[in-house]
């Protein structure tokens, strides 16, 4: 009888049971895991974010959907005092309706809608490309809510401890009841 194979078996399961374990690990942190840059290229961890309820939106200048970004402020000025925040993730895998530079968006952002929230970088939401931020939030998040982005302005609601608890079309306006209830829901808990 070969040894080797004795200490093979024991070694697959150690190695499973590791990366059972880091599997949960990064299930229970949630979006905090990812970094990505922010508009002006710094690196960003979405853990500083931690113990806030959050608002992730894949956003474009040239949709029929771009006036919500003045709903979006909105909200982001109401409930920024309370632990909220908004973000914002430029993409342009809908209709090349962001072509823009990060420069450009961030122009853009901040003259025709005074956004104050933080942006990021341009990203991919879709796709072989989709940044790993939104292939979790679209494929292992919580299963009742993953699914490709449809379009602009899908909307993610996070609540504190990093959990996806909501999810928005497009059509949603960010100011709407049912968007304003579940943040004011998880920003009570």
């Amino acid at each position: 009888m070969d040894i080797r194979r004795l200490r093979v078996p024991p070694l697959l399961t150690l190695l499973a049971v590791i990366l059972s374990f880091a599997a949960v690990l990064l299930a229970a942190e949630g979006v905090y895991n990812f970094t990505l840059p922010s508009i002006d290229g710094e690196p960003t961890s979405l853990g500083h974010y931690k113990g806030k309820v959050i608002l992730l939106v894949n956003v474009a200048s040239r949709c029929g959907f771009t006036p919500q970004y003045s709903a979006l402020e909105s909200i982001y000025e109401k409930y920024k005092d309370q632990g909220f925040v908004m973000l914002g993730f430029p993409a342009n895998n809908f209709g090349g309706q962001e072509p823009g530079t990060n420069a450009e968006i961030k122009n853009f952002c901040s003259t025709k809608y005074s956004v104050s929230f933080p942006m990021f970088a341009k990203v991919s939401v879709k796709g072989d490309d989709c940044t790993p931020l939104y292939q979790y939030l679209t494929k292992q998040a919580n299963p009742s809510l993953t699914g490709d982005i449809k379009w602009n302005f899908t909307k993610f609601l996070v609540d504190r401890n990093g959990n996806v608890v909501a999810r928005f079309e497009s059509p949603v306006k960010p100011d709407s009841p049912e968007v304003t209830a579940a943040i004011e829901k998880y920003l009570k808990q």
